[in-house]
Order: C-alpha cells, then sequence, then structure tokens
C-alpha cells in the first residue's frame, strides 16, 4: 500500500492522544489526517479534568502545543462520542487505515476493606472531578461539615486534594476551580487532613516538586508521623533522598502556628471504614517500633487516593491483571483478530503511571509502530466507498461537538474568567456545555 496518505483515528482527546497527534502531524514523508474523538464534548482530557487548579503551570501546555494540533487542518474534533454507544470498534476498523486507542484509566482501584461504600467514602476521581467541573461529578456531594478528613494513599493526587481542601477561598477563587466547588469549600469546615501512607516514606508515590510546596502553604501546618529518618539516611536512589530531606524539613518546622493542618502519617494501613448510616471513622493499624498499634480516627469523609485502572474496551483484547490492552510497544496484540492497525498509547497501554509529559515518548513509539506498519504495507486501508466518521454520526447522534463548537465554549469559559480576574469559568454542566456548543 502507499503510506503518502493515511485516515488515522484517535479515541481520546486528552494528553495521550494529542500527544499522538502531534507526532504524526510532524511526519514529512507521509500525510496523515486525523479525526480526534472523545466522549466528553470539551477536549484535553485530565489535562483539564485532573490537573488541580492551583497548578496552572501544568496546563500551559494547552496553549502552548495541545491547542495548535486541535486547529490544524488535517485535525478534526469528535467531542461527545462516546464508544461503545455512538459509535463502535467496528464502526472505526472498517473507515481508517488506523485507529489508537488513548482512553486512560476509567475504573478505581478498590480498598477492599468493609466500609467502603458507606456514604462519605469516596475516590480520588470523583473528587478531582467534582473540584475541576468534570459534567460526570457536577452533582456530587461530599461532607465537609466535620473538622477532619482522611485520605488513603499519598501519591501526588493524594497532595492535591488535601491541598484544595485546606487553601481556603481566597487562594481557591483565583482559580478555574468548578464554581459549585468554591462555594461549597468556602463553607467548609474542615480544619486537619490526614495523609495515610501504608509503609515508610522511601516509598510514597508523590515527587519531591510536589511536596516541597508543602512548605510554603499559607496557613497551614504540615506535620509529618511515623518516620525514623536516622534509619532512613542511607538511601541509594537520589530522588528518594531528596524527598526524604524535604520531608525531614516540614517535620521540623514550627508547628501549632496556623489554623490548618495537614498530617503526613506513614506506617498506616486502613483497616475498615465505620459507621451507621455514613462514614464516622477510619480504623487503622500503624507499624511502631514495638509492634502494631490498632486505632480509629474519627471522620465524616474518606478520600481513596490508591490508584486509577484501566476499562475493557468492547472489541479489543483486555488484560484483567494489568487493566490494560494488551500490546508490543503500542501494537495491540489480538490473537482472535486477523487485521492489523490498532493500536494504544497512554494509561491504557502501560498502565496508570507518569505525569503528563510521560505521554509524549509513550505516543512516539505507538506512531513509530504505525508509520512502520505503514510503509511495510501491513496496514488495511479503509474502503473508500464506505462513509466517514460525520456522515455516520449524522445518522446516529445529532449533537456531537465539532472544533469550532469547542471553541465557542472554550471563549465563554476565558470570557466569563476574564470578567471575574480568574483564568476561565468553567462550564461543568452537561446540558449547558451542549447548548453553548451549539449556540
Amino acid at each position: 500500500m502507499s503510506a503518502n496518505d493515511l485516515r488515522v483515528a484517535i479515541v481520546g482527546a486528552g494528553p495521550a492522544g494529542l500527544y499522538a497527534a502531534g507526532h504524526l502531524l510532524h511526519q514529512h514523508d507521509v500525510t496523515v489526517n486525523i479525526d480526534l474523538i472523545d466522549r466528553l464534548p470539551t477536549p484535553f482530557g485530565l489535562v483539564r479534568a485532573g490537573v488541580a487548579p492551583d497548578h496552572p503551570e501544568k496546563k500551559l501546555v494547552i496553549d502552548r502545543l495541545f491547542d495548535f494540533y486541535l486547529d490544524h487542518p488535517r485535525v478534526r474534533f469528535f467531542g461527545n462520542v462516546e464508544l461503545g454507544t455512538d459509535i463502535t470498534h467496528e464502526d472505526l476498523d472498517a473507515r481508517y487505515d488506523a485507529v489508537i486507542y488513548a482512553v486512560g484509566a476509567s475504573d478505581d482501584v478498590s480498598l477492599g476493606i468493609p466500609g467502603e461504600d458507606l456514604p462519605g467514602s469516596h475516590s480520588a476521581r470523583d473528587f478531582v472531578g467534582w473540584y475541576n467541573g468534570h459534567p460526570d461529578f457536577r452533582d456530587l456531594r461530599f461532607d465537609l461539615s466535620g473538622k477532619r478528613a482522611v485520605i488513603i494513599g499519598n501519591g501526588n493526587v493524594a497532595l492535591d486534594v488535601a491541598r484544595i481542601l485546606t487553601l481556603g477561598p481566597r487562594n481557591l477563587s483565583q482559580t478555574e476551580i468548578a464554581d459549585h466547588a468554591l462555594a461549597a469549600l468556602t463553607r467548609s469546615a474542615i480544619e486537619e487532613v490526614i495523609i495515610l501512607g501504608r509503609r515508610g516514606p522511601e516509598h510514597a508515590a508523590f515527587n519531591n516538586p510536589e511536596i516541597e510546596e508543602f512548605a510554603d502553604l499559607e496557613g497551614i501546618d504540615v506535620e509529618v508521623e511515623g518516620v525514623d529518618f536516622d534509619g532512613l539516611s542511607e538511601q541509594p536512589v537520589w530522588n528518594v533522598r531528596r524527598k526524604l530531606k524535604t520531608l525531614k524539613q516540614l517535620a521540623e518546622a514550627p508547628s501549632g502556628l496556623q489554623e490548618k493542618r495537614i498530617i503526613l502519617r506513614f506506617m498506616t494501613a486502613p483497616v475498615a471504614i465505620s459507621g451507621g448510616a455514613k462514614v464516622a471513622g477510619l480504623k487503622t493499624i500503624t507499624k511502631t517500633a514495638s509492634g502494631e498499634q490498632a486505632n480509629t480516627i474519627e471522620t465524616g469523609l474518606v478520600l481513596r487516593c490508591v490508584g486509577y485502572r484501566g476499562a475493557a474496551v468492547l472489541g479489543l483484547p483486555f488484560d484483567d491483571a494489568r487493566c490494560t490492552i494488551p500490546n508490543e510497544h503500542g501494537r495491540v496484540i489480538d490473537p482472535n483478530a486477523a487485521s492489523s492497525g490498532v493500536y494504544v498509547t497512554g494509561w491504557i497501554k502501560r498502565g496508570p503511571k507518569g505525569v503528563i509529559g510521560t505521554n509524549k515518548k509513550c505516543a512516539l513509539e505507538t506512531v513509530h509502530c504505525l508509520l512502520e506498519d505503514a510503509k511495510a504495507g501491513r496496514l488495511e486501508r479503509s474502503a473508500p466507498e464506505i462513509e466517514g466518521l460525520e456522515a455516520l454520526l449524522k445518522q446516529r447522534k445529532s449533537d456531537w461537538v465539532a472544533t469550532d463548537d469547542w471553541r465557542r465554549i472554550d471563549m465563554a469559559e476565558r470570557t466569563n474568567g476574564a470578567d471575574q480576574e480568574r483564568p476561565r469559568v468553567k462550564i461543568s454542566s452537561w446540558n449547558e456545555l451542549l447548548q453553548m456548543a451549539t449556540s
């Protein structure tokens, strides 16, 4: 086959999918036309709906890179289009020379402890989506009436959640946090957030820049519990030594001076979430030098930050143990399918790990395999007589969102934000998003 003109569908318009689009657009010996398909009416995935609103610098990749890809003349955006409902893998396989799945990890890891499903126990995905204006989570309610919240897990997301719970409205009101979340957090009574880690600080999942930031949190004491720093002085890994140095500095800083506090408690495992009609406490076991100590932390809010897991895609193989689509360097491995031309990138390829920039290298590996297959004649060309995706959607769905439609949403959010001296005021309702897209 000729590799000088390819039609590629990318399912998922988050960082993994957009980096893949960028790599395809930068090719000089092949012309690639790309359709970006996303379940949401808005692009950018977790850059829009996952990055904490007080970290605007992490969203700069949108203005500096992703907007350029989205507006490229060889890229079309199809938002509000759900795989498995509006279209199928078979629909895409018939219409494109190759399909890249960049669908992320849409499920949560379970703690597997009693009481996990009590009202007042929520996943990090729920809380992060809620304060970031994700339309799926807009109507959730979180009990912020107590003085204490407990976060299980100590990765970067856990640190984000702890900051958002304690920063206060004066700091948050300058960000693009969702209005409904800002209103609720303004009324919040939470004064203390405990972050639990099962193991010692040398195994903590957060990165050093994120924990360093805790030293400068305004109006918040940070305490560190369950750490013997003398026994951790000979860590061989450089980035672990940096984190331990930062934690030691936080532990040695004066405490009890501020109205709010965040406690980093290590060597503590959750055993059960207690309560009747709702969460009343969290039972834990802490490992100490003298043995194990049982404790119950009184709280009405438990947030589970223990990781995400990928979900199966209908029509594709799935590895239940790894929660990824089986692949070799991005090529999907399906022993039951004779066709080629199906690829993965991002979390559904490698698991939920890494930062936004990790997706760039991941996508490059996948795109390299796709182009290699195209040049070697291993792709099955899409049949030219089959109607395209736009024609198909006109038959099945009237409210899909194109690039110009998204730009109307974007402009409205930015304009409303400028009026309030904020980066943007997000539209977080499905109906309002779709109304603005077609206005």
